[in-house]
C-alpha cells in the first residue's frame, strides 16, 4: 500500500455541526488563527495559533504524534514487565483477554490473558499470580482457528496450536482472528510449516489492506480507517487500530450478496463494496474494491451482480 496523500483544505460554508465532526475525525482540521482581543479599541492580547486536530487513528495515520505513540508503547511495556514474568530482553508484543483449555484431570478452559512476546505464546492469570500456559515459537509447529460449540450452545472460534512434540492445545482470545495474524507470521518467519483443515482457517488470508468501513454514530454518517481482512474459512473482518474487537465479522455464510457502486469517501469519489447481510448492508472501500468483490465471490460462491454500478447509500452496519 503507498502512502497516504497530503492533507487538503476545504472550504464549505453550508457546513453543520456533524459535518464538522465527521470532518475531524476523518481528516482533520488545521487551525491558523491570528487573533486580536481589544478593549475599548486598545489592543491589548495576541494570539497566533497554528494547530492540527483530528481523530488519533489519522494522526497516526498521517505519521503525526509517533513519538507520543513510541512513548505510550514503552509505558505499557514497563507496566506489564512489573506484572508478568517475561524474560530478560523479552519484549511485548500484543495481549488480550482470553484462556487456555486444561486437559488434565479437569476438563475445563482457565480464564487468563493471552500475551504474544517476541519470543513465546503465553497465558497469565494474575490474581492469584500463575502461568497457565506457555510455548516458545520453535515449539509451535502450526496454528489456525477451529470452532467449537459451548455448553449453551453457541459456536466460538478458537486458536488451535499445534506443537512439535505432536501434541495440540486449544487457546480462547477476545479477537480469535487477530491473534491469528499475530502468530502466524511468527511460524512463518521460523521456515514453519502451516498446514489447515476443514475446520481451521488458511496459513494466510486471501487478502489484507487499509479499508475505510462506513458507520453510524450519533445519526451521522462516519468513514473510518482501519485494515480489512479476507480470508477463505473465516470471512471478512475489518477493525480499526483503536478497537478492541473487530468492528465488521462476516462468516461466508453471512453474505448474501455483494456488489461494488459509487460513492464519497475520505479518499473521494470512488468504489465502495456494498455487502447485504440478513441484518443490513455492509460498506467497505478498499483500495481495489472491484478486486474484493470478485474474491468475495469466489469465497461465497455467489455470482457477479447485474446492472450498472449503483451511488453508494448512507446505510451502515455494525456487528
Amino acid at each position: 500500500m503507498g502512502e497516504s496523500a497530503p492533507l487538503q483544505p476545504t472550504r464549505d460554508p453550508r457546513v453543520t455541526l456533524p459535518d464538522l465532526v465527521e470532518v475531524l475525525l476523518n481528516k482533520g482540521v488545521y487551525l491558523n488563527l491570528d487573533l486580536i482581543i481589544a478593549v475599548a479599541d486598545i489592543p491589548l492580547i495576541g494570539v497566533n495559533l497554528r494547530a492540527t486536530l483530528a481523530g488519533l487513528e489519522t494522526m497516526l495515520e498521517y505519521g503525526m504524534m509517533r513519538q507520543w505513540d513510541e512513548r505510550t508503547r514503552a509505558w505499557v511495556q514497563r507496566s506489564v514487565a512489573r506484572q508478568v514474568p517475561l524474560l530478560p530482553g523479552e519484549e511485548l508484543v500484543a495481549r488480550m483477554s482470553g484462556g487456555v483449555y486444561a486437559d488434565g484431570f479437569h476438563h475445563s478452559w482457565r480464564p487468563g490473558t493471552v500475551y504474544l512476546t517476541d519470543r513465546r505464546l503465553l497465558v497469565f492469570r494474575r490474581e492469584p499470580a500463575e502461568m497457565l500456559w506457555q510455548a516458545p515459537w520453535e515449539g509451535i509447529r502450526a496454528a489456525g482457528l477451529c470452532a467449537e460449540r459451548t455448553v449453551g450452545g453457541e459456536e466460538r472460534q478458537r486458536l488451535q496450536a499445534e506443537m512439535v512434540d505432536g501434541t495440540s492445545h486449544l487457546l480462547s482470545a477476545a479477537d480469535p482472528e487477530q491473534l491469528l495474524a499475530l502468530v502466524q507470521p511468527r511460524l512463518r518467519g521460523r521456515g514453519a510449516t502451516q498446514e489447515a483443515s476443514a475446520t481451521q482457517a488458511p496459513a494466510a488470508p486471501a487478502r489484507e489492506a487499509h479499508a475505510w468501513y462506513q458507520e453510524m454514530r450519533a445519526g451521522s454518517v462516519l468513514w473510518r480507517g482501519g485494515t480489512a481482512r479476507l480470508e477463505r474459512h473465516a470471512g471478512l473482518t475489518w477493525r480499526s487500530p483503536l478497537d478492541a474487537r473487530a468492528a465488521v465479522s462476516l462468516a461466508p455464510r453471512d453474505i448474501v450478496d455483494v456488489e461494488v457502486r459509487w460513492g464519497r469517501t475520505p479518499r473521494g469519489q470512488t468504489h465502495v463494496l456494498a455487502l447485504t447481510t440478513a441484518d443490513g448492508t455492509v460498506l467497505l472501500a478498499p483500495d481495489d474494491a472491484p478486486g474484493w468483490a470478485e474474491l468475495i465471490r469466489e469465497i461465497t460462491e455467489k455470482p457477479a451482480s447485474s446492472g450498472q454500478v449503483a451511488e453508494v447509500d448512507s446505510g451502515a452496519h455494525r456487528r
